[in-house]
């Protein structure tokens, strides 16, 4: 296999900072800026014909920022200061996909060559040292086909999983109602009258003077973070934290057990899930609090659909004004106030999130898969090794579209 410097192929030229109009009209053309290289959501135009157009056959590359490396193409209009055009210097010769798709292989290079203490900008010789696959056209071709179709099976999987949560929300609001409106008309009730007693009902993660850094180890009994609660409300099983078990026996009344609530109480404030480790034993870290209710009476997972699907309305959270660092405290959640649904109505719902959860968690290991399949074919592919067969396992790991909850 050879290879060629993206240099000799392509002329790099950044781009320009727009003068955009608020009144389009016929002769308007459009600005590309950053997010422009992700989707058509926000359309902006100028009559200011100086700048450095792109046209369709182009390879358009995020220049500088925290989006430094960032690929598109097929898109047409003035770029940005913070992009770069690439156009070929023979277009016969090279696929816009094909070299796209090639930079895309290479984003996590680009990214740890950047220059600039503070903002992160694309190393222009970098950039045009990388060796790119001399192949025939119509090889390019064949490979981004099959490289798109990879990409375009992620893409499915990702909506389908978007889909199960949109899905979730829409049966809570169905089963439920407006916690503010309340058109059940189920008994209003505070959060703390559904603590498993009012000594454990919360709370708040040892002091720092209580668990030190040094006393963390590689092993042993797990300390959940902010990190093990996804912004979506669903907890994380990755375990960096860990204490011994002498650690531990002094540590107890931070302990936490499955079915526990844990929420964070700074940086992202209010971030929650129902804990689902498997570990008989484990407690929480500083920025975190713990709810035990009682399951007779108030399951976790509905309050945390509650306040993951309405929580613009109920209370807030946090304390402290939004432009302060803020935070919250188990005082907060004692005073928390909501409509309560009979427990025979939580358990169906709990039921279809069980249900839901088991088939995202499938939808999730079938992602992985997919985007472990792209890598291995993004890399043979631009390393001159794809055969039939690796066409093959992509074309069976085509997701069905399907599912029945």
């Amino acid at each position: 296999m050879k290879f060629e410097r993206l240099g000799n192929i392509v002329n790099i030229k950044k781009g320009k900072k727009p003068n955009f109009t608020e009144n389009p009209n016929s002769d308007s053309v459009r600005v590309l800026q950053i997010d422009d290289l992700r989707n058509d959501n926000n359309l902006k135009f100028t009559n200011n014909k100086s700048g450095v157009f792109a046209c369709k056959e182009d390879v358009l590359l995020v220049w500088d920022g925290a989006n430094a490396g960032t690929v598109g193409h097929g898109k047409e209009g003035y770029i940005g200061s913070t992009i770069a055009l690439l156009s070929k210097k023979e277009p016969e010769k090279y696929s816009t996909t094909f070299i796209g798709l090639f930079l895309q292989s290479k984003f996590n290079y680009l990214r740890s060559k950047t220059t600039g203490a503070t903002i992160p900008h694309i190393d222009g010789k970098v950039l045009r040292d990388l060796g790119i696959p001399i192949l025939p056209y119509q090889t390019q071709l064949h490979i981004a086909n099959i490289l798109t179709k990879a990409e375009s099976l992620i893409a499915q999987r990702k909506e389908s999983i978007s889909l199960l949560d949109e899905y979730l929300k829409s049966v809570f609001l169905e089963m439920f109602g407006d916690p503010l409106e309340n058109p059940k008309n189920f008994e209003i009730k505070t959060l703390k009258d559904f603590y498993i007693n009012p000594k454990e009902g919360t709370k708040c993660g040892p002091f720092g003077s209580a668990l030190k850094k040094h006393e963390y180890t590689s092993s042993g009994v797990p300390v959940w973070n902010m990190d093990n609660i996804s912004v979506d409300g669903n907890f994380v099983s990755n375990i960096n934290l860990f204490i011994t078990e002498e650690k531990y026996s002094q540590l107890s009344a931070y302990s936490t057990f499955d079915g526990d609530i844990i929420i964070s109480r700074a940086g992202t404030v209010g971030k929650m899930c129902v804990l689902k480790s498997g570990f008989d034993k484990s407690i929480i870290s500083t920025n975190l609090i713990r709810v035990r209710l009682n399951t007779k009476l108030l399951l976790s997972v509905h309050f945390v659909s509650l306040m993951k699907y309405c929580k613009n309305r109920m209370a807030r959270l946090r304390t402290g004004s939004d432009d302060t660092f803020t935070h919250m405290n188990t005082g907060i959640l004692d005073s928390l106030k909501f409509p309560v649904p009979p427990l025979e109505l939580q358990t169906k719902f709990a039921q279809i999130v069980e249900k839901t959860e088991a088939l995202k968690a499938q939808y999730q290991q079938s992602l992985q898969g997919l985007e472990n399949l792209y890598g291995s074919l993004s890399q043979k592919a631009f390393k001159g090794e794809l055969n039939f067969k690796d066409e093959s396992l992509l074309m069976a790991a085509e997701p069905e579209t399907k599912y029945g909850v």
